[in-house]
């Protein structure tokens, strides 16, 4: 596949905030990194970072519309929740207009946000990737940046377990999606142990 990265950075330059357009470039190096550490295709796992944010800041009626008719399944807590909408949003908009049919790419893009139980190893990476790209600065990012580079099943299970103590903090919904990757990454790291 040709992934015409120069293309997309044009087009998401044009299309996000400065501070977003950083932060995408940000999350594709970070990807492109956890891809060679962990055997992925490097090219393909900068792609899909690059592109993950890419309906971020679309008005969210847009976004609600893009998820509404990309024919995915979607839970009701992620329609509920506006800021889960970009990454279905994302997938579907890359699939439509840049002609993306690589379903890994699609699924990393699409559950970037929420995670889910048996991600593929691209996945794993985007949605880490996300969470301890170069800007981030939440007081345990150094500790997960640490984790990511050592155990990935370990990173996953210590990333759902910070999403959803956020989530619950805020008062949000937890889509079953996010939940069940929790409990995959617990017991897989049970019987690893």
């Amino acid at each position: 596949m040709l992934y015409n990265i120069d293309e997309k950075k044009k087009f998401l330059k044009t299309h996000l905030s400065q501070k977003r357009y950083q932060h995408s470039l940000n999350v594709a190096t970070e990807c492109e990194k956890l891809a060679e550490k962990y055997g992925e295709d490097p090219e393909k796992a900068y792609f899909a970072g690059l592109l993950h944010d890419i309906c971020k800041e679309l008005p969210h009626e847009e976004q609600k519309e893009l998820v509404l008719a990309s024919g995915f399944t979607v839970c009701r807590e992620e329609l509920e929740t506006r800021s889960l909408l970009h990454g279905i949003a994302g997938a579907y908009f890359v699939k439509k207009n840049f002609g993306v049919e690589d379903i890994d790419i699609l699924n990393a893009i699409r559950f970037h946000t929420v995670g889910r139980a048996g991600m593929s190893r691209l996945e794993e990476i985007v949605y880490l990737g996300d969470m301890i790209s170069a800007e981030r600065d939440y007081k345990e990012v150094d500790r997960m940046r640490k984790v990511t580079y050592t155990n990935l099943d370990t990173a996953m299970l210590e990333a759902f377990t910070f999403s959803i103590k956020s989530v619950i903090k805020k008062g949000g919904l937890l889509p079953l999606c996010t939940v069940e990757g929790y409990n995959f990454y617990k017991r897989l790291l049970k019987y690893e142990g």
